[in-house]
């Protein structure tokens, strides 16, 4: 089976840092990193400002440091499955580009140790690329101009 192990290059639209927006409830953030940091909290407010933090990287900075929902660990990937479905419904180019990666497995290798999300010197659990995959063979038919 064919692979794309890294989120990079022509294939940076697959990574949650890429710049391409999704809104959920009436919040436009620039990145899917963006919504998901929002999502560790039910505070509006929150929310409001990481969506105005100028790099993914800040968001993921800022909501580390935010006290997490008590129920965080039960809906995290629903929520992750929920801002990537989001993020190719609202931007139907890119989903075009998910769909073109066919049966492609997809691996979000990464150097920073990430074995939840990714995949660090073939160890992890790939749950962004399991993600992603689910999406595309669910919207594989949607209809794409």
């Amino acid at each position: 089976m064919k692979k794309i192990e890294q989120f990079r290059g022509k294939y940076f639209f697959l990574s949650n840092f890429s710049r391409i927006p999704v809104t959920l409830d009436n919040i436009t953030y620039p990145t899917s990193e963006h919504a998901y940091q929002a999502y560790k909290t039910e505070n509006l407010g929150e929310r409001k400002k990481i969506s105005h933090l100028t790099t993914p990287a800040k968001a993921k900075k800022y909501g580390n440091k935010l006290e997490l929902r008590k129920d965080w660990n039960s809906i995290k990937l629903g929520i992750m499955e929920n801002i990537i479905r989001q993020k190719f419904l609202q931007n139907l180019n890119y989903l075009k580009k998910l769909i073109e990666t066919g049966n492609t497995e997809l691996i979000e290798g990464n150097t920073w140790k990430d074995t939840y999300w990714g995949v660090y010197k073939s160890k992890g659990l790939n749950h962004l690329g399991k993600i992603l995959m689910k999406i595309r063979d669910e919207l594989k038919d949607h209809e794409v101009p």
